[in-house]
Formats: C-alpha cells, sequence, structure tokens
C-alpha cells in the first residue's frame, strides 16, 4: 500500500493551533462578559436577516479561524438575545458562569460518550456523586439517593424529567404491558392550570392523549387546588379510568406558585398515581435552609427535578431528575441489544445511565456541576440566591409603593408579577417599549385574565443596581403612556 506524502494536509487543526485559537476564544468571552451591559438585551434584528447576511451554501474550502471568529462578531452576534445580561428579566434565566463555561469546554474536549459506565467510568460515577451532592444539600427526602433504592441523573431539561416520569408511571399502571402491547387501558394524567406545558407534550408523547390531561383549578395564590384534584380522579376512577400521574410544580413559571404537596401527596396515595415534582426554577433556593418551605411533602413525591441551568450558575442544559425507586425508570426505558452488552453492566455492580433516559447517548454534563459546586461551594450559591431573593422582594414593594402599580400574585421567591392598573394596552405598550429600548427585558402572563409582566431577578451578575436602573426605566416609560 502507498504512503501518504507527508507534506499532504490533513485539513485537521494542530494542537499548537487550537491552544492558539483557543485563547482568542477564551479572550473573546471574557471581553463579551465585560461589555455585556452595552448591547441591547433582546436582539433587533427582524426575521431572516441573519440567514440572508450568511452565504447560501458551506464553503468549498477551509477558511481561516481568524475570519470565522470575525464573522461571528460581525454577523451572528447581533442575532443573539443576551441571556447572560444583567438586565435580562425575562422567563426564568438561563444562566451560566466561569467556572461552568471552564467545566463544559473540558467535557467538549474529552469528547466522552457516557451511555454506559463502561464507556467512560468516571462519566457515570462522578454524575452519580453529584446528584447526591445536590440532594443532601438541597435537602430531599434520603430516597432520592443513590444510596438507597431511587437515585439521580442528569437529564437535558425538566421537559425530558416529567417525560420519563410520566413514562415510568405509564408503565407502573399498566404493569409494563403499555410497552409490549401498547396502550389498552385508558389512563388520566393531572396537573394544574398553572403547570407547565411540558406536561401536556408528554402526554401526547407518551401515547396518553391530551384528551386524558386534567388542568386542575388553583386557590387565589395560583397552587393547585388539592380538593379539587382529588375529587377530578375520583370522578374518573368512577368512569372507568385509571388516575395514574400528578405533575405538581414547586413554583410555577407564571407566578411562582408553590403546590401544596402535603395535601396533594396523600390524594395521589390515595388513588395509586404516581406525584412528580417539578421545581425546575425554584429548586435551587432549597440550598438555603429557609427557603425549604417550597418541598414541604416532598416525601410523598415518586420523582422530582430541578434545573441548575436556571438559577445555579451552571450553563445550559442540566436538570437533575430524582427518582424514589430506579428499577422502575429503568425497566420501563431499558432497551438492551447485543452491541451494548458488556461484563460490567452484566455484573450488577454499575449504573448505565443510558437507561434513565430517552436518548441511549450523553455528554459529560457533571463535569461542569462539579466545577460550580467546587468553585462555589455550597456558601457562595447560598449567598447569591439570598441576594436575589432579597432584592427581588425590594422590587416588589417598591412597586406596592406605586399607586399606578398593584402586584398580581404573591412573591415567594425572585418572581414578581405585577401590571399597571390602567389596563391591558397600557401593560402591553408598556412591556414594547421597554423591551424595545434595550435597557432590560420582561415577559409577561395572564394571571386571573389580565396582562400581567412578570420581572425575574436570578441572572449570575444581576446586582441591586440593576434592578433599581430597571424598576426607573418601568416608571419612566410608564409615566410616557
Amino acid at each position: 500500500m502507498a504512503s501518504v506524502p507527508r507534506d499532504k494536509p490533513s485539513f485537521h487543526m494542530d494542537p499548537e493551533e487550537f491552544r492558539k485559537h483557543g485563547h482568542d476564544v477564551v479572550d473573546w468571552i471574557a471581553d463579551y462578559y465585560q461589555r455585556i451591559e452595552s448591547f441591547p438585551v433582546l436582539s433587533r434584528v427582524k426575521p431572516g436577516d441573519v440567514r440572508a447576511s450568511l452565504p447560501a451554501e458551506a464553503p468549498r474550502g477551509g477558511e481561516p479561524f481568524e475570519r470565522i471568529l470575525q464573522d461571528f462578531d460581525k454577523l451572528i452576534l447581533p442575532g443573539v438575545t443576551h441571556w447572560q445580561s444583567p438586565n435580562f428579566f425575562a422567563y426564568f434565566p438561563s444562566n451560566a458562569s466561569g467556572a461552568s463555561i471552564l467545566g463544559d469546554l473540558l467535557s467538549s474536549g474529552l469528547g466522552v460518550q457516557g451511555m454506559l459506565w463502561a464507556t467512560s467510568p468516571a462519566c457515570t460515577e462522578l454524575e452519580t456523586l453529584m446528584l447526591d451532592w445536590l440532594a443532601r444539600a438541597l435537602g430531599l427526602p434520603e430516597k432520592f439517593l443513590s444510596t438507597s433504592k431511587g437515585g439521580g441523573v442528569i437529564q437535558d431539561t425538566a421537559s425530558s424529567a416529567t417525560l420519563c416520569a410520566l413514562l415510568a408511571a405509564r408503565e407502573q399502571a399498566t404493569s409494563f404491558e403499555s410497552n409490549r402491547a401498547g396502550m389498552q387501558q385508558k389512563l388520566c394524567a393531572y396537573t394544574s392550570t398553572q403547570g407547565h406545558s411540558a406536561t401536556e407534550k408528554a402526554i401526547g408523547v407518551a401515547g396518553i392523549g391530551r384528551d386524558f390531561l386534567r388542568l386542575i383549578e388553583v386557590d387565589e395564590t395560583f397552587a393547585m387546588n388539592a380538593a379539587a384534584l382529588a375529587r377530578a380522579m375520583q370522578q374518573d376512577r368512577e368512569s372507568g379510568l385509571i388516575p395514574f400521574f400528578v405533575c405538581a410544580t414547586s413554583g410555577t413559571t407564571s407566578s411562582n406558585a408553590i403546590d401544596p404537596l402535603r395535601e396533594i401527596g396523600p390524594a395521589c396515595q390515595e388513588f395509586g398515581a404516581w406525584l412528580h415534582v417539578d421545581s425546575a426554577m425554584s429548586g435551587t433556593a432549597a440550598l438555603c435552609p429557609q427557603f425549604r418551605h417550597i418541598n414541604d411533602g416532598l416525601e410523598y413525591a415518586d420523582s422530582y427535578c430541578f434545573n441548575p441551568h436556571k438559577w445555579m450558575f451552571t450553563n445550559f442544559d442540566c436538570d437533575c431528575f430524582y427518582v424514589a425507586d430506579r428499577k422502575l425508570l429503568i425497566q420501563t426505558l431499558s432497551v438492551l441489544p447485543e452491541y451494548l452488552r458488556n461484563q460490567a453492566s452484566e455484573s450488577g455492580a454499575v449504573i448505565d445511565y443510558r437507561d434513565w433516559q430517552i436518548p441511549l447517548g450523553r455528554r459529560f454534563r457533571s463535569l461542569k456541576l462539579w466545577f460550580v459546586l467546587r468553585y462555589y461551594g455550597i456558601e457562595g450559591l447560598q449567598f447569591h440566591i439570598r441576594e436575589h431573593v432579597r432584592i427581588a422582594q425590594q422590587f416588589a414593594s417598591w412597586v406596592s409603593d406605586d399607586a399606578r402599580f398593584e402586584l398580581a400574585a404573591p412573591v415567594p421567591l425572585n418572581l414578581v408579577c405585577f401590571y399597571l392598573k390602567s389596563g391591558d394596552e397600557a401593560n402591553e405598550r408598556l412591556l414594547e417599549a421597554l423591551n424595545r429600548s434595550g435597557d432590560l427585558y420582561l415577559t409577561h402572563t395572564r394571571l386571573n385574565g389580565r396582562f400581567t409582566l412578570r420581572m425575574c431577578v436570578g441572572q449570575t451578575n444581576t446586582t441591586e443596581r440593576h434592578v433599581e436602573r430597571a424598576w426607573r426605566r418601568i416608571q419612566e416609560e410608564a409615566s410616557r403612556l
């Protein structure tokens, strides 16, 4: 066989080139964070602008890295909404931090595919430990620890966690027959009218059918009415349906309402329904003992999830999903072709996280959690959580003191829902003016039928001065209406 000429190009980036360009990219990111407040928070491009600025076809030949980075700055950055801006108060945050970014960089550099313990033992074992670290730090029930019957796993998002929980609940309710033969029974699921849309999507994906999702009324705080839940399950049972799954929320998206788990739990037990608790945003607050009341009654839950990528300074994607009985989840999701068989798995001494999720493949996501937990320490994380809650409460007091505005919901943590008393049109105009200015970014919801503004204080680098400035801008724009 002829040898490859030594001077033939490889087209790869060699280690020295990578070192140089890597420094350039890290410098760019560091500079970005230093100047991030100079950008309008909400991107101002129009639909199609970014695509129109780029070639219609891929380049035939490779291009210098310097030119690629220049075009990133010139063509891509204008189309970015700056989620890491301290003036980002919209939705719930999707945070990052230096420690997390660097941990994720190492994960990308290693390029691990952690589907099995055997495909990278450190990927699996670090993940198991990080989920245990967090369970203890959050004060979660012991049953969610890997040293018990349960355990934790990193999913991409709370939506995936909800789907996995619902699938396990489906199999439990049908004695694992629906995986084999398809749905033969009529199952019914429940969440509140304020629950996340992920439950509705999961019901469709799982083959239950959206007609069999009941949206339960809420009380004056927008939390699920446990008595109404029990009535709905009783009515469905009497109609020949099987109540099998309840998704409660500890910190709803619209208003941060906390569903009463201590009342919901017994109702789930009475009807044999799986209780999943979604605390995607607010779960991080339980790092602080004074906020652990949000998990009161969590001992009733069969599964639980929260997102470090929302309020724990860990870049997307990272959802921590816990189950009280891992065998139910594994039996639901495990499929074992011959090419995945190996001695370690068959020994029963290891965890194969491919059996805990929908995809087969998985990244080394626990590295960024490890970096964040070690760099900040629990005390550092607690400091920022408490500060964000304090600032949000301060903002709520400013709203209450301004006769033009009214709070739309209680403020248990770091989300403030409010509106101008002058009506929906005025609130829509206010929101549009604020977001168009680029000075800050808010989103809205509807509570009791009213167009309501949402102010979430949770971005990694948000401080009191950013919230003070946001309030001044809100007042200024309200005065112009």
